[in-house]
């Protein structure tokens, strides 16, 4: 029997999207509680980094531990990856000691290759294509907040990069407006825009974009590995800053999040960060609950309730 990975949102269905959230907002209010909640004693995760993260690690060692089982950390040092071993070696031999393995990398055909190979489940932890766990934990956080996100207007400030697809599928797989604004030459990927059809609204007017917004989202001008570019997208992206001019235009009650590490000054100003109307730090966290939900469903094959 083939494993169940997740490499995309698109690996779930709109229903098991929505599971997926409650069951991270069970598991959140069980810990918060003192509650133990441990369907994964034994089970062990191998999370493989090729590029580095802070949340990354933190969130999915934590979350093994929580649910009672263990994750390892291999970096390129650590791993014959770095010395040049093909990937479906690799694959081949840690999923066959590990239950569950967590890749973040460069290439998504990286993680394509992995997975065709793994005998285990595979999470995308990001590639350069998407960053599917990010929005888990933006979901959860809208549902906690606001119920469900049916509806809604979401307006996405800046690079139509990674976070910016993932946004995509979740408008598909959760029928939400979503309001883009990029400057010329930074849009999204057109073959993951087209199929949202008339659900994405591409723009070139980040205040246009953000009128009536019920959440505003935005993420750093050059992600890592963009080092070099970083002055060119400083005076591309000058008219692409989440600022109050830019909260101004959304609605009353309007929600601000970013997935983090963030700039000041630069895709957002302290004064929308720092403010009322954000999010970031329950965002943040959620990555923790939302990760765990995701593991115990594709390493058990379902969700088991909080005791």
């Amino acid at each position: 029997m083939k494993p169940r990975h997740f490499l995309s949102l698109l690996d779930l269905s709109a229903d098991e999207f929505r599971q997926l959230i409650d069951h991270a907002i069970a598991v959140k209010k069980a810990l918060k509680n003192g509650r133990l909640h441990q369907p994964l004693t034994g089970r062990v995760m191998a999370m493989i980094f090729e590029k580095s993260s802070t949340r990354t690690r933190v969130s999915f060692e934590a979350g093994m531990a929580q649910l009672g089982g263990h994750a390892l950390f291999l970096s390129p040092r650590d791993s014959q990856l770095g010395r040049g071993e093909p990937i479906e070696d690799t694959a081949r031999v840690i999923s066959s000691m590990v239950d569950v393995v967590m890749i973040r990398t460069f290439g998504h055909e990286r993680i394509e290759t992995f997975a065709g190979h793994s005998s285990v489940p595979v999470i995308n932890g990001l590639t350069d294509l998407l960053h599917p766990c990010q929005l888990l934990a933006d979901m959860q956080t809208w549902f906690e907040l606001r119920g469900d996100i049916r509806g809604r207007r979401v307006t996405w400030i800046g690079d139509g990069n990674n976070m910016c697809h993932s946004w995509i599928n979740a408008a598909r797989l959760l029928d939400f407006e979503l309001a883009i604004a990029c400057p010329e030459g930074y849009d999204p990927d057109p073959s993951i825009v087209e199929p949202a059809g008339d659900r994405v609204q591409l723009g070139r007017d980040a205040l246009q974009a953000a009128q009536d917004a019920d959440l505003v989202v935005t993420d750093v001008w050059a992600s890592m590995g963009q080092e070099e570019e970083q002055k060119l997208r400083e005076r591309a992206f000058a008219d692409f800053q989440v600022n109050a001019e830019i909260m101004a235009r959304a609605r009353k009650d309007a929600l601000f999040m970013h997935c983090l590490p963030a700039h000041r000054g630069e895709e957002v100003t302290a004064e929308v960060i720092d403010g009322p109307q954000s999010v970031v730090w329950q965002e943040a966290e959620n990555r923790l609950h939302a990760q765990k939900a995701l593991v115990e469903l594709l390493v058990t094959g379902g969700l088991s309730t909080p005791a």
